[in-house]
């Protein structure tokens, strides 16, 4: 159902009004012409009737979230740039920003053409525009670069916690910030390598198309009218490109979703494991009377909180993709058309979801980016407005009776 941050998936023709779109003459169609019929809705499943009835929804729903993701993330790239916050982990947490940005930026006006601006007319993913089918292509293995960056800069993030609470003493050197930026390079670089095969298998294609209406002078005529419709295909001409097909699924199904899914589940454990040590030392140094680096040790707890919230959500949206990638390997076909294709709007929207949030986990759970966001969005409003004080109460005798009285 959609070129999706999962993967450009295959076109399946839904149920279409036909009678909107006229013509005073008939035209024949000619062998190789397509033409676009009704599906009847009692053939399809209780999730492919879903996944048509959400996809009406999708494009407002996603707008609204990539609306608010563009000012979060920018929120964030600001605020996490600010001199007194530049750290190993809140560089890697400034790239993650970019790329969540980059994706809303992209996801944006493919939610307005191919969802709310789409002709009612054309199968999902059709175009009558030769600059649109472009821009799919470029959508279709841009969101799967930018998305898969996200994904693997977590991941960077979720070690670099972990080594830091596990190695107190050389944790700051292992996670330098020297070593945060070499590690986002190597991400983006491979990342782009291993989208290529993505970039040689998309290709598009055009087909005539004959549409079938009623005549408005005569409902017992049948006419046809023929156009030029753009479509996403996949290149198979020969060896090299089924070639490259296989390998794009392997490198997809392994590399941006499988692994991923399993280094998310075990680092969110060890970065439990290693919480629960450092509350123990925490309160060892409590009980021995060393209040500063007991206070210390729970920033840092704090801190690690909020990253396990990061690592969560990331794997919460990843987990359900990659279980259904092994069922798709499994039974590649039935599976894919009649479970995987009706809920890829789905894994889109809860994908975008998690790009927006972290702005609200910041907020919420860092008190130093409260402080910095204020300072630079909110310097011009102080805490206090000046030349008004707290009110407060004094109390007063009076020919040996109590008065109280109230003074700002």
């Amino acid at each position: 159902m959609s070129v999706t941050l999962s993967n450009i998936t295959s076109i399946v023709t839904s149920s279409m009004n036909s009678t909107e779109r006229m013509n005073t003459s008939p035209v024949t169609c000619r062998p190789g012409d397509a033409l676009f019929t009704s599906v009847n809705s009692s053939s399809l499943t209780p999730l492919q009737v879903f996944g048509v009835a959400y996809a009406y929804l999708h494009g407002y729903i996603s707008i609204c979230v990539c609306l608010f993701g563009f000012m979060a993330n920018m929120a964030n790239i600001i605020v996490l740039t600010r001199k007194n916050m530049i750290s190993s982990t809140n560089f890697i947490l400034t790239w993650l920003a970019i790329a969540d940005l980059f994706t809303m930026l992209d996801y944006f006006p493919f939610a307005v053409h191919f969802y709310i601006l789409k002709d009612v007319d054309l199968p999902p993913l059709f175009t009558r525009g030769y600059g649109w089918i472009c821009f799919l292509l470029f959508h279709g293995s841009f969101s799967i670069c930018c998305h898969t960056i996200a994904i693997w800069l977590t991941i960077a993030l979720a070690i670099f916690r972990f080594l830091y609470i596990w190695f107190p003493t050389r944790g700051s050197t292992l996670c330098s910030l020297d070593h945060a930026k070499k590690v986002i390079v190597v991400i983006i670089v491979s990342t782009i390598i291993f989208t290529i095969p993505n970039v040689i298998a998309n290709d598009f294609d055009f087909v005539n198309v004959c549409e079938k209406t009623i005549n408005t002078t005569n409902t017992s005529t049948v006419i046809y009218k023929r156009e030029k419709i753009y479509k996403w295909k996949l290149r198979q001409e020969n060896a090299f490109f089924q070639f490259n097909e296989s390998l794009n699924f392997f490198v997809q199904a392994s590399l941006m979703k499988i692994i991923p899914c399993i280094m998310l589940t075990l680092l969110t454990i060890l970065l439990v494991v290693a919480m629960h040590r450092a509350y123990k030392r925490r309160m060892a140094l409590k009980n021995k009377g060393k209040k500063e680096d007991s206070d210390k040790h729970n920033e840092h707890n704090r801190t690690t909180l909020m990253l396990l919230a990061v690592v969560v959500l990331f794997l919460i949206t990843e987990l359900p993709q990659g279980i259904m990638t092994i069922l798709n390997i499994v039974d590649i076909e039935r599976f894919y058309e009649s479970v995987y294709m009706p809920l890829g709007d789905l894994f889109d929207i809860t994908a975008l979801c998690n790009n927006a949030i972290n702005f609200v986990l910041y907020c919420t759970m860092s008190t130093q980016f409260r402080e910095t966001f204020r300072q630079t969005f909110c310097s011009c409003c102080p805490k206090i407005r000046p030349g008004w004080r707290k009110m407060g109460v004094a109390h007063a005798e009076r020919n040996g009776a109590t008065v109280t009285t109230t003074h700002v």
